[in-house]
């Protein structure tokens, strides 16, 4: 069983299709904006790994958008620069087998959080450990809800749907990012996984805030050591 001494009071898991649809671009702006409204937010990136020349990685993003330093979003022992799944970028640059018992030891929390974010890498079954992916360390960390981070084009529908078989029961949102209202295959592929596979989907960033804002618990009310029942989110 995983301890975890803090934790926020809305603690969601950002999952994606796969790698690159937008999940830090998205979870930066919910951080900024609902900092801005008055909520207190943080952010944990437990592991990256990018290109050697890109400055600009996943959790210096976040950090400019909840205002925490980057080493607690990330810690600094688990960056790796080379563009392969975690596990596989830090056995190539011999830094040892990456465990997921590790990496959920270093997930903390500052106190009095409102809505924390937990962003993984690549896609929902990507490594993350050697001894297990995204989807396992957001189950272990008991996150309340998952969003779920997917482009709008051709293929979506197979891709949202192959990750939630995966997911299971966890209660998640979907966001299509880069959604265009006038591009009818945008529009087809929303109505239909609201209409047929009766998801809740949003489109932009200020209904998910608002969506996000209606979920979150009262301020000053955390989880005590029992599991508490799971939040719904929906769309407004």
């Amino acid at each position: 069983m995983t301890v975890i001494l803090s934790r926020p009071s809305l603690l969601i898991g950002v999952i994606g299709t796969n790698t690159e649809v937008g999940k830090t671009w998205v979870t930066a702006q919910l951080l900024a904006t609902l900092k801005l409204r008055g909520a207190r937010v943080a952010a944990r990136k437990p592991v990256q790994s990018y290109a050697p020349d890109d400055i600009n990685t996943d959790a210096a993003r976040l950090a400019g958008a909840s205002g925490e330093d980057v080493a607690d979003i990330c810690p600094a022992h688990r960056w790796y620069p080379l563009a392969l799944a975690p596990p596989m970028a830090a056995h190539a640059l011999g830094r040892g087998p990456v465990w997921m018992s590790e990496i959920i030891s270093e997930v903390r929390w500052p106190a009095d959080v409102d809505v924390g974010f937990v962003e993984t890498a690549g896609g929902v079954r990507s490594p993350l450990a050697c001894d297990g992916d995204s989807l396992e360390l957001l189950r272990r960390l008991e996150v309340d809800q998952l969003l779920l981070v997917a482009d709008a084009e051709l293929g979506t529908i197979n891709s949202v749907r192959l990750t939630l078989a995966a997911v299971g029961p966890i209660p998640t949102v979907v966001y299509l990012n880069r959604f265009d209202p006038n591009n009818e295959l945008h529009e087809l592929n929303r109505r239909w996984l609201i209409e047929q596979d009766k998801l809740t989907v949003i489109t932009n960033v200020h209904a998910l805030v608002v969506a996000i804002e209606d979920t979150a618990k009262p301020p000053g009310r955390h989880h005590s050591a029992a599991r508490t029942p799971a939040p719904d989110c929906r769309a407004r």
